[in-house]
């Protein structure tokens, strides 16, 4: 490649990730404090329980109320694993707001190829946490990369039937 044209490229580049507006910084941040880089503990105020419900409600709203409502009747510690740890711990962390975590979720599950019924809530979820729907193709069209073909496949056709409104609950 010739060197003006690649050194015309990294300036654009360069210009275009400029652009871009810097994410907030993270509350614990290991440059935060001079010379330490030992990872910090996030406390909370209130307990896990109603920290993982609040969270379970604001994301994913009824649907995921009665995913864990039905686990509750064969395997209540399950349920509460989810809430707890899934929730309560990882979900209501504040290093990512609720849109990213929610798109990181969409493409993990996007990546596993087999959690269409989970999927169908976080894509829902995500919905429902602000992001637009064209993000969240775009984050499954991503995953066609990573995953291959037919795990996007499955899930732009979940994505589809949510986003018109036909799987969202």
């Amino acid at each position: 490649m010739h060197p003006v044209t690649s050194r015309a490229m990294k300036s654009q580049r360069i210009e275009r990730i400029q652009d871009e507006p810097a994410p907030p910084p993270f509350p614990h941040d290991p440059g935060d404090s001079a010379g330490s880089h030992r990872a910090e503990v996030v406390s909370y105020s209130d307990d896990r329980r109603t920290r993982g419900l609040r969270a379970l409600t604001e994301i994913t709203g009824e649907a995921g109320v009665a995913v864990i409502d039905g686990l509750r009747g064969i395997a209540p510690d399950f349920a509460d694993w989810i809430v707890d740890f899934s929730y309560g711990d990882v979900m209501a962390r504040p290093g990512l707001d609720l849109r990213s975590r929610e798109l990181a979720t969409v493409a993990a599950l996007t990546a596993l190829g087999n959690a269409q019924p989970q999927l169908r809530v976080h894509v829902a979820g995500a919905l429902r946490v602000g992001c637009r729907p064209q993000e969240i193709i775009e984050v499954i069209l991503q995953m066609a990369v990573f995953a291959g073909f037919p795990a996007a496949i499955n899930a732009l056709t979940v994505a589809r039937d949510v986003i018109e409104g036909r799987g969202a609950g």
